[in-house]
């Protein structure tokens, strides 16, 4: 029997609005016996028509907090009043079983991530511009004003990170 190669681990980011969960679904739909997406895990509540253990594993501080302590985390960040993670038991589990593993995380996880997994290959996506970018995280009619203004201040900072990509 032939050993299959272990996987890769690949991290996507981008500014929130950008595009990335679209990408995501697009790549698995056509490459799915390849690719395994990992679920993050977060205490930002749902959006609607999200589901616990597809979109994201939703979790209490509280919860999310003890994940911390016992060392279940691949990465985390704090981003927007939230924490965001990614669990390392189905990481693992995917990368033995030779599928690349595609992390969709922002760019302080995925800087760590690079940092303890050197040969991680990193992706930036970036929308046509600032503007479009607003018209996206304000089109989607899910959040509050202060909320999109907080996002759009963080993506001039992530921007400051794109060349480590």
């Amino acid at each position: 029997m032939i050993q299959k190669s272990k996987g890769i681990l690949i991290v996507l980011s981008g500014f929130s609005g950008s595009g990335k969960g679209t990408i995501m679904k697009e790549l698995m739909k056509k490459y799915s016996e390849q690719y395994a997406l990992s679920i993050s895990a977060t205490t930002r509540s749902p959006r609607p028509g999200e589901t616990d253990g597809v979109e994201y594993f939703f979790r209490t501080k509280e919860q999310f907090e003890k994940m911390i302590a016992d060392d279940e985390l691949i990465e985390y960040a704090k981003y927007v009043d939230n924490y965001y993670g990614t669990p390392k038991a189905y990481v693992e589990e995917q990368l033995a079983a030779g599928k690349d593993v595609i992390l969709e995380i922002e760019i302080q996880g995925a800087l760590k991530v690079k940092e303890k997994f050197p040969d991680t290959l990193l992706m930036f996506v970036t929308p046509p511009s600032a503007e479009e970018l607003k018209n996206r995280l304000v089109g989607r009619g899910t959040e509050e004003m202060s909320v999109i203004e907080s996002r759009l201040s963080r993506a001039v900072e992530e921007a400051q990170g794109i060349e480590a990509y």
